[in-house]
């Protein structure tokens, strides 16, 4: 029984360093109060405050709002998601219906919780994601790590990680269309076994991507839109373009600060509480 206790200050002690090495690179301050669990299949509807922008935006002819979820159908999407995810990740391994499949070593389907409400999509695996098959595993998925944690999160138990595309491009280049347009129906069909309360839409492809828009990141980053007509997406900044060297990478990492801190409170997370707030 003295395991526990010493596991539990061992992950806290994991958490509060990733937070505090994510505050120093982006200036914010305070500390994560304790977080709501986040891992529940049972889905959370909108607050009456965002209903607004679900009747502007609006679903497409061709994906009606899904029905109001009862406990009993959000237990058997539960079920069916568990049985149908390992089978889809088999035939993402299997698929050789673009040119990418010829260059990559293995494919690299997700990581994390597919329980989880707060998903992060990405655009492409890297040579160390090629490597290992998991997503976001070198040095842009260790920062996207401590951004997870600084929100009071554990990566693994609290979020579900995957790209747009589940092959390495060659040199890390940018997927093309014709790459995008042929691998997106396995994450379309991957988030819609997921179910996701809230997608990050981690850079500019990403966004671009699931949104269906030509609007760059730079446009719609820190402003909620609507997959699909009804999952909430926050767009913000790559891991990746934040370890850039460049002046203005220190804003950008506020910037994607901001953005989290709007994810932190559509989820019911307590945002970090500042010193001397008196709260």
């Amino acid at each position: 029984m003295a395991d526990a206790p010493r596991a539990e200050l061992a992950g806290l002690a994991a958490s509060l360093r990733a937070y505090l090495e994510w505050q120093g690179e982006t200036g914010a301050t305070g500390f994560p109060r304790r977080p709501v669990a986040l891992s529940t299949s049972a889905p959370i509807a909108p607050p009456a405050a965002l209903a607004p922008l679900a009747s502007a935006t609006g679903p497409t002819p061709d994906d009606p709002p899904a029905p109001a979820a009862t406990p009993a159908t959000a237990s058997s999407a539960s079920v069916a998601g568990h049985v149908r995810l390992p089978r889809l990740a088999a035939e993402v391994a299997g698929c050789h219906k673009c040119g990418l499949a010829a260059t990559r070593t293995q494919t690299v389907f997700a990581r994390g919780n597919p329980e989880a409400q707060l998903c992060f999509v990405g655009e492409a695996p890297g040579a160390d994601e090629d490597a290992q098959g998991l997503p976001f595993v070198g040095r842009a998925g260790q920062l996207l790590d401590r951004m997870i944690a600084a929100m009071g999160l554990l990566p693994e138990k609290d979020t579900y990680v995957c790209n747009i595309i589940k092959c390495r491009p060659p040199e890390n280049r940018r997927p093309e269309p014709d790459e995008i347009a042929t691998c997106i129906p396995y994450l379309h069909e991957q988030l819609a076994l997921v179910r996701p309360r809230v997608i990050v839409a981690l850079g500019n492809t990403s966004v671009v991507a699931l949104l269906d828009t030509k609007a760059g990141i730079t446009k719609v980053r820190g402003q909620w839109k609507l997959y699909r007509g009804r999952t909430l997406v926050m767009p913000t900044f790559h891991p990746s373009y934040l370890l850039r060297p460049g002046p203005q990478q220190a804003e950008a990492k506020r910037q994607v600060w901001e953005d989290l801190q709007l994810v932190m409170k559509e989820l019911g997370l307590a945002l970090p509480k500042l010193p001397n707030s008196g709260g």
